[in-house]
């Protein structure tokens, strides 16, 4: 083996990618198939190794397999669409402001059911008539 091609689990250590992970990606087509060595082990050269960076990091950011796909083909395209990886950004920002914005509302219901809360008072619980109620 080249000193320029590594093991699945060096790959792995390398860039904080599961193992079982990586297989994943390869098999839905997110990285392509490596090299096998006369053994049939994967053997991944750097851009193997810069796409798994690259979609580690986009999952990281909580993009979607579907959204990392798309950027994955800007990125590797000649033309480096700016605009278009804006607009995937764009979509995915807008998601996760709903999110947070859901989060805020469920912490301010928790928040109001636990300041409601007497200790002294076990079989008046508000957390648990709530959770008890049929709507």
């Amino acid at each position: 083996m080249t000193s320029s091609l590594k093991t699945i689990g060096r790959v792995s250590k390398q860039t904080g990618v599961n193992i079982e992970t990586i297989r994943y990606y390869e098999k839905i087509g997110l990285v392509d198939a490596p090299l096998r060595s006369e053994g049939g082990n994967r053997l991944f050269d750097g851009e193997n190794i810069r796409r798994l960076n690259f979609i580690k990091r986009s999952r990281e950011l909580g993009f979607s397999l579907e959204e990392i796909r798309a950027l994955l083909q800007l990125s590797s395209s000649n033309s480096k669409d700016c605009r278009a990886a804006q607009k995937i950004a764009n979509a995915h920002l807008e998601i996760v402001r709903s999110k947070i914005s859901d989060l805020q509302q469920l912490a301010e219901v928790l928040d109001n059911l636990s300041a409601k809360c007497d200790p002294s008072a076990p079989d008046e619980c508000p957390i648990l008539h709530s959770l008890n109620e049929h709507n």
